[in-house]
């Protein structure tokens, strides 16, 4: 319990739909770490239990880690501080050159993202760790097959939980940020959530009733390799025709340095010049993003067919233009049942409120819950000297 108010802080009912337990129950658990001091005594402060509960001062600190393809996240906060209040770090370097390459970068993005938060690397409690690849969840290792840059062996919560002296967890990066969005998005209470990240690759990550869907070897959501062209380019996941050889960055890229080739124009170098092209009104770069949205929209309309969700949620770094969720938007409601996606109704098809600290946020959640599942706790601050 203590660590779900460390999660985020929030009232009784808040708590006891984030994490299923009756309201009684919360209720007895509050009143005992109220009594242990961990938590201000809600009689005291004149709060009942529409008061928010949140922890005292702690020294503590959680941190969250995304290790893209391309860039670098790391997230760090005192666990007595608001979910936004945290000190980040970022980096255009990713792992796309080797883990071990990586490595050395992502140790001092997190000392300095620590050090942001006024304490420690010993005051670390929880490790976090996201990664775009299939983590198997009864191993926490790679799913195979294990695909490049990644190869089989690495093993970044086993180095970075070492160098720190904590339990590190990791996951897919994409079931994090639908972690990540139910716990701190504005519709929290929605009960099935698919959040979907569209950046170097695509993939989907699914909550239903407050868990997140991994599936038996940590292979639900990849809607990245969901066949959309039998006949298509071959994927290096070794199928044909992936949804993500038609929208991720290496293809988008691709289609706009064909289409300039034409005209004599240089093309682009990174999908962040594609999107800065299209902000910029480049009619190939913005018919690109939207020809990417309207694949992506036809292959979510399959899947809210059969999930039915309330939230359907898209991150990553193409969600920086409004242009992806208009062609998404398009399609969605073309090729789905209309029941599934009603407009008025209980669905909602939105842009990610926490933007690219999505994936990295929902490292803390999940760091945190892995201290929860192994019995660790916060410490509490001692109380300064009279």
């Amino acid at each position: 319990m203590l660590l779900a108010v460390a999660i985020k802080a929030g009232t009784q009912v808040d708590i006891a739909r984030r994490t299923m337990l009756s309201p009684a129950t919360v209720s007895v658990a509050v009143r005992e770490l109220a009594a242990a001091g961990l938590v201000p005594d809600a009689k005291t402060e004149g709060k009942g239990r529409g008061g928010k509960v949140s922890l005292v001062p702690v020294d503590d600190v959680g941190v969250g880690v995304h290790v893209g393809f391309n860039h670098t996240t790391v997230v760090a906060r005192r666990l007595d501080r608001e979910f936004d209040q945290v000190s980040v770090r970022v980096s255009s370097q990713g792992v796309s050159k080797g883990w071990h390459r990586a490595l050395p970068e992502v140790k001092e993005m997190i000392e300095e993202a620590i050090e942001g938060t006024g304490r420690a690397p010993a005051d670390v409690l929880s490790l976090g760790i996201a990664v775009p690849r299939m983590i198997d969840p009864r191993t926490g290792a790679f799913t195979p097959p294990v695909l490049p840059p990644w190869r089989p062996g690495d093993d970044p919560a086993d180095d970075l939980g070492a160098w720190l002296g904590v339990r590190a967890v990791i996951d897919n990066d994409a079931n994090l940020g639908a972690l990540a969005e139910q716990t701190y998005g504005t519709r929290e209470n929605a009960e099935t959530v698919v959040y979907v990240k569209a950046s170097t690759g695509v993939g989907a990550g699914i909550i239903v009733h407050n868990s997140v869907l991994r599936g038996h070897r940590g292979m639900a959501g990849e809607i990245g390799h969901l066949t959309v062209d039998p006949d298509g380019t071959v994927c290096q996941c070794g199928g044909r025709g992936c949804l993500e050889t038609v929208m991720g960055a290496d293809a988008l890229i691709a289609q706009v340095r064909a289409a300039h080739t034409r005209n004599s124009a240089s093309g682009p170098e990174t999908l962040e010049q594609v999107i800065k092209a299209a902000d910029e009104r480049d009619a190939v770069c913005m018919r690109v993003i939207q020809d990417a949205g309207r694949r992506l929209g036809h292959s979510l309309a399959q899947l809210c067919n059969m999930l039915n969700p309330d939230l359907v949620v898209v991150g990553g770094k193409l969600a920086e233009t409004r242009l992806l969720l208009d062609g998404c938007n398009e399609s969605l409601h073309r090729f789905a049942l209309p029941g599934a996606v009603a407009d008025g109704g209980a669905f909602t098809l939105a842009l990610s409120e926490l933007g690219t600290r999505a994936e990295s946020q929902g490292a803390l959640v999940l760091g945190l819950r892995g201290q929860e599942n192994a019995g660790s706790a916060p410490a509490q601050h001692p109380a300064p000297s009279a």
